[in-house]
C-alpha cells in the first residue's frame, strides 16, 4: 500500500516490510516486493541494507514514477496510471532502479497471432521518410533505410539512432551483429558494413575476378546471415551474378556459388536469400515480371559443395499442374522447413516441404470458407512467413495463413489445405493506404511497409481479442 507519511527521509524495516523516502513521498511494501527485481537491482540492495542499517536513505526521483515501478514489482503488470507517462520516461526510471527487464517483459506484445492483429504505431524516420528497405530483430526492434541513411528503433519502439551512409539510396540492409548492419544498393557497387553505435564505416566486400575484367561494380541485391556466414548475391551491369558466402568475424569471402551470366528470366540474380539451419542451405529465389507475365526461379544450393539440390523453374515444363501459373513471391518457413510460393495468376498459396522436395512437390491450400476463395491473382503480392504464419500482401489487403492444431480440422494426416486456414488480418481502411510491398517479422511484431508511403506501420495482437474464426 501506499502511504503519505511526514518527509522524514527514512528508509526501515520492520516484520519484512519497508518504507521508501521517494522524492519526499514515502511508500511500504515488502522486502520480497523489492526483491522481485532481481539480486543485481537498486531496490534489492535497498532492501538487503534495510536488515542491519535503520538510518533513512533518501531516493531523489519522481515519486509518481516510482509508484508505477512498484506496482509492476507487485503484479508483473502496469496498472493503468503507467498511461500518464511517456515510454521513455518509465524506461528512464526502470533502468535507474535495475528492474528494466521486468519493464521490458510487461511492456513486450503478447505472442503474435495474425487473426486479431492491428496496427498499433507508425515509424516515420524524421528525414527522407520513404523506406526502401528495412531489417527486424527477434527482440521487437528494426532499423530502417531510408534514402542513405539508416535510423532504428529498439525494443520499446524508441529511436536510438540514425546514421548516414555514403549510399545514395540503401536497398539491401541486414543485421548481421548487435551494433552492425550490412547493407547494399542497387546503384553502387559492394556490401558494405556500418557501426550503428559509432556511426561508421567498418568495411566492405567487392565481387572481382581477376581472370575476367567485366567483372567490376557489382552491387548487392539481398542479403543473408547464419550464425556464422554472412550470403550476399551480386550482380554486375552486364548482368553476369553469383552469391557469395563471407565470413562473419573477418569479413572476407569464403566461397562462391551459383554463378550465372544473367541472359534469361531464368538465370537473373537471386531477389531473395534464405539461410536453413536444419540443412545448413541457402534457398534463393528471383522474379521478374514482364508484358508475358511473371516468370522466375527457386533454388537449393549447398554452400559446402557449391551444387544445387533443388531446383524450380516457371513458367514450368508443362508437367506440373499449374503451368502458366508462376509465383509472384516466395518465402521460407525455416522452423518448419516449409517453402511458400503466392502464384500470380489464381492468387492461390503453394507449399513444400524442404524435407521431401521432387519435380512437383508444391500442395496448394484453400479456405474451407467459400466467399474467402481467391477469383485470380494481383498485380502486387508478397507473401512472409513468421512465427508459424504465413502473411500475404495482396495490393493493399494483408491476410494470415495460421496453422491448425491436429484434431481441429478433423484429423487431417498430410500437409494440405486441412492444416492451414485463413484469415483477413487487415480493415477496409488498413488496406486503403496504399499497396504493400514488404512484410517482415521481428520477435511478436509484423512491420509493413506500403509504396509511396511514408513510415512502416507496427502490427501486434491485443492482450484483450478473442478471435472467432471463420466456418
Amino acid at each position: 500500500m501506499e502511504n503519505a507519511y511526514p518527509n522524514n527521509n527514512s528508509l526501515s524495516l520492520s516484520h519484512g516490510r519497508v518504507k521508501l523516502n521517494v522524492g519526499g513521498k514515502l511508500f511500504e511494501t515488502t522486502v520480497s516486493t523489492l526483491q522481485s527485481g532481481g539480486p543485481d537491482s537498486l531496490l534489492s540492495a535497498l532492501s538487503n541494507r534495510a536488515a542491519t542499517d535503520p538510518n533513512p536513505v533518501f531516493i531523489d526521483r519522481d515519486p509518481d514514477v516510482f509508484s508505477v515501478i512498484l506496482s509492476l514489482l507487485r503484479t508483473s503488470r502496469l496498472p493503468s496510471t503507467a498511461a500518464r507517462f511517456s515510454k521513455q520516461e518509465l524506461i528512464d526510471e526502470a533502468l535507474y532502479y535495475g528492474v528494466d527487464s521486468c519493464l521490458r517483459t510487461a511492456m513486450s506484445p503478447p505472442p503474435l497471432a495474425g487473426i486479431d492483429a492491428s496496427v498499433v504505431a507508425t515509424i516515420r524516420p524524421a528525414a527522407d521518410g520513404f523506406p526502401s528497405s528495412f531489417t527486424a530483430s527477434d527482440d521487437g526492434s528494426i532499423w530502417i533505410a531510408h534514402g542513405g541513411q539508416i535510423s532504428c528503433y529498439d525494443w520499446s519502439l524508441a529511436h536510438t539512432a540514425t546514421i548516414r551512409t555514403h549510399f545514395e539510396e540503401v536497398t539491401s540492409i541486414r543485421r548481421v551483429w548487435p551494433e552492425i548492419a550490412a547493407v547494399g544498393s542497387e546503384v553502387a557497387p559492394g556490401l558494405h558494413f556500418y557501426d550503428i553505435s559509432g556511426g561508421r564505416h567498418v568495411g566492405s566486400t567487392h565481387w572481382t575476378d581477376p581472370s575476367d575484367p567485366r567483372i567490376y561494380k557489382a552491387r548487392v541485391m539481398a542479403i543473408a546471415d547464419s550464425t556464422d556466414s554472412i550470403f550476399a548475391s551480386f550482380e554486375c551491369p552486364h548482368k553476369e551474378n553469383s552469391i557469395f558466402e563471407i565470413d562473419k568475424s573477418t569479413l572476407q569471402i569464403v566461397s562462391e556459388f551459383g554463378r550465372q551470366l544473367g541472359s534469361s528470366a531464368k538465370n537473373m540474380v537471386a531477389g531473395k536469400l534464405t539461410w536453413l539451419p536444419e540443412s545448413n542451405g541457402v534457398v534463393g529465389s528471383s522474379v521478374t515480371c514482364g508484358a508475358f507475365g511473371y516468370a522466375g526461379y527457386i533454388r537449393l544450393w549447398d554452400p559446402r559443395s557449391g551444387e544445387v539440390v533443388w531446383e524450380a523453374n516457371e513458367p514450368g515444363s508443362g508437367r506440373s499442374s499449374r503451368f502458366g501459373d508462376s509465383f509472384a513471391d516466395v518465402d521460407v518457413d525455416v522452423d518448419e522447413s516449409k517453402l511458400f510460393k503466392i502464384c500470380s495468376k489464381s492468387g492461390d498459396l503453394g507449399m513444400a516441404d524442404l524435407r521431401r522436395l521432387g519435380e512437383d512437390p508444391w500442395v496448394y491450400l484453400r479456405d474451407k470458407n467459400y466467399s474467402m476463395w481467391n477469383t485470380g491473382g494481383n498485380e502486387s503480392s508478397v507473401i512472409r512467413c513468421h512465427r508459424g504464419q504465413v502473411f500475404v500482401g495482396r495490393e493493399g489487403n494483408l491476410e494470415v495463413w495460421s496453422r491448425v492444431e491436429e484434431g481441429e480440422e478433423g484429423g487431417a494426416d498430410r500437409e494440405s489445405d486441412e492444416i492451414y486456414r485463413r484469415n483477413y488480418v487487415d480493415k477496409l481502411e488498413d488496406a486503403q493506404r496504399g499497396i504493400i510491398k514488404r512484410i517482415e517479422g521481428g520477435g511478436d511484431r509484423l512491420f509493413v511497409g506500403r509504396e509511396e508511403v511514408e513510415g512502416i506501420e507496427v502490427w501486434e495482437s491485443s492482450n484483450f481479442a478473442v478471435a472467432i474464426p471463420v466456418t
